[in-house]
């Protein structure tokens, strides 16, 4: 099981001021620190650090299943995170956990609240059914994508 970053060349479009899944620039603010979650370096953007703000859509091409929402990047360029571990950024006490299929669309009933320390676990247990191509760990208060992972 791997968390995977938004792709780097998706990031670097954004942080040049390209247009967002809305067709909008990025809004660029400040950090407070209060819990924004980078999802290209996969860490927490510290207070007083450039943050953008922006619709994404992490689905290679739009269909009625292919959610888009507000997300946070850091503003200055930083290193792709993910991997194995456990993530700083998943720092809620829990998650939706939902899987996707080849056709990057829901498999239904694979979707559910997680505690944050039960999420490999549920991603085991999701991989194991063969319709799962990979997952997406979202909010669990707003549904905020967050990161995918894959097997």
């Amino acid at each position: 099981m791997q968390f995977v970053a938004i792709p780097t060349d998706v990031v670097r479009h954004y942080q040049a001021r390209g247009a967002d899944a809305n067709g909008q620039v990025p809004e660029r603010v400040v950090s407070d620190g209060g819990g924004n979650p980078c999802r290209h370096c996969l860490r927490m953007i510290p207070a007083g650090a450039g943050m953008l703000v922006l619709a994404h859509r992490p689905f290679p091409a739009p269909q009625p299943y292919a959610e888009l929402g507000p997300i946070f990047l850091c503003a200055d360029p930083c290193d792709a995170g993910g991997g194995a571990g456990q993530l700083e950024m998943l720092a809620s006490p829990e998650y939706i956990v939902r899987g996707y299929g080849m056709d990057d669309r829901i498999v239904y009933g694979t979707g559910g609240v997680v505690a944050t320390g039960m999420i490999p676990a549920r991603a085991e247990t999701l991989f194991a059914d063969p319709r799962v191509a990979y997952l997406h760990v979202r909010s669990a208060r707003n549904n905020c994508y967050q990161c995918r992972i894959d097997r």
